[in-house]
């Protein structure tokens, strides 16, 4: 059975793809198959292969499987905007249809799979559809990537209320630090754990050169995900 996790955040630029791949690390460390997936991208190189996303190139680096890039971003977008804009302007229409056949193409191939979405829990990918839809059309398990500066706690734990309203399970969440010295971030963090029930998964601390890192796994507690799925 494949084990899945939807990985959101606070905002846009808060480290979901270095969050991402650290559990692809992780995952793959520990013996699973592992595979990242992200449904949509918008803000694409154009390539001679095609439109190419450097947050989709990193998962497939952190993986250990070999992919092809449109079984790991289906939907490809030039402009880096909204989705929903991005794809009207394409022309291409985004519907939950697409991105579940993607899933259930990477289902048949791997045991572990990360899946990482755009922007917020509510980008719009339509006129009358957000990813959150999706993520309860397929019962997705959440993990909340955490941006750590002003303001996070008030966003974490909307997101975190939006996630127990449409219920899903929110498996847990990653602080992810976004400068090399944060004004009261350990404060931030305490009041976190204070209020948020699920447990912190781990801390990824602000790396100044944020491409793909070899040690990202050692960020993270994974046995905690592998015993929510023993549960």
């Amino acid at each position: 059975m494949t084990r899945s996790f939807f990985i959101t955040g606070t905002d846009t630029a808060v480290g979901k793809t270095l969050a991402a791949c650290a559990l692809l690390q992780a995952a793959a460390r520990a013996g699973y198959r592992a595979a990242g997936y992200k449904p949509v991208a918008s803000g694409c190189e154009i390539t001679p292969e095609g439109p190419r996303n450097c947050d989709a190139l990193a998962l497939m680096a952190n993986g250990n499987m070999l992919l092809a890039y449109n079984q790991v971003n289906p939907l490809a977008f030039i402009e880096a905007t909204s989705p929903h804009l991005a794809s009207q302007d394409e022309g291409r229409s985004i519907t939950i249809a697409d991105l579940s056949a993607g899933l259930r193409v990477l289902e048949t191939a791997a045991d572990w799979l990360v899946i990482e979405g755009a922007g917020g829990w509510f980008t719009p990918l339509g006129k009358n559809l957000s990813y959150a839809d999706w993520v309860i059309s397929e019962k997705l398990p959440v993990i909340l990537v955490v941006g750590i500066k002003i303001g996070c706690i008030n966003h974490a734990l909307l997101n975190a209320r939006a996630v127990h309203q449409a219920g899903l399970p929110l498996v847990g969440w990653i602080a992810s630090h976004l400068s090399a010295a944060t004004h009261r971030s350990e404060d931030y963090l305490t009041a976190l754990r204070d209020r948020l029930q699920e447990p912190l998964l781990g801390e990824i601390p602000w790396l100044s050169a944020r491409g793909n890192k070899p040690l990202l796994a050692h960020y993270l507690d994974f046995s905690l995900l592998e015993a929510y799925h023993k549960d």
